[in-house]
């Protein structure tokens, strides 16, 4: 049985769990060094990411599964629950938040396979491959940029 997915605002109240479902998302890949603890992420979320980014929640049920952080031209964020890939819930994150910017940049690891079909399929294309020097993780990354055609 398919569980009805709602888009919402993210609201202060919802930092613990957006910190869980990043965290977990995280913890999901082999290669990823863990470069702050829970607390950190919880700190980044309720301080930095609600208060000057614009947040979509993906909810199933009253469970987060997912979220999307947006500012200026970029996706800051973009993680779903472990289990919760391949379902849609990203594609319409990615939509939703999305929809009006005639220009989407984001960064994505190069060790992350999955993320990189996934934007791709999304009409991103590979502008950049960094070496990591400009990220915590110190891993090589992409610079992704998608520019809407005018209508």
């Amino acid at each position: 049985m398919t569980r009805e997915i709602v888009l919402r605002p993210g609201r202060r109240a919802d930092a613990d769990e957006i910190a869980r479902v990043m965290r977990a998302a995280l913890s999901s890949f082999n290669w990823m060094p863990m470069v702050h603890t829970p607390e950190e992420d919880r700190a980044f979320i309720g301080n930095h990411v609600l208060r000057h980014q614009k947040v979509t929640i993906a909810e199933a049920e009253g469970e987060i599964v997912g979220f999307i952080a947006v500012e200026g031209e970029w996706v800051e964020q973009l993680y779903l629950k472990p289990g919760w890939t391949g379902r849609s819930v990203g594609s319409r994150l990615l939509d939703h938040a999305t929809a009006v910017m005639p220009v989407v940049k984001l960064h994505c690891f190069q060790a992350n396979s999955g993320a990189r079909r996934f934007y791709e399929r999304h009409g991103f294309v590979a502008e950049v491959f960094g070496d990591g020097s400009g990220n915590e993780e110190k891993l090589p990354d992409i610079r992704y940029v998608r520019y809407r055609a005018e209508r």
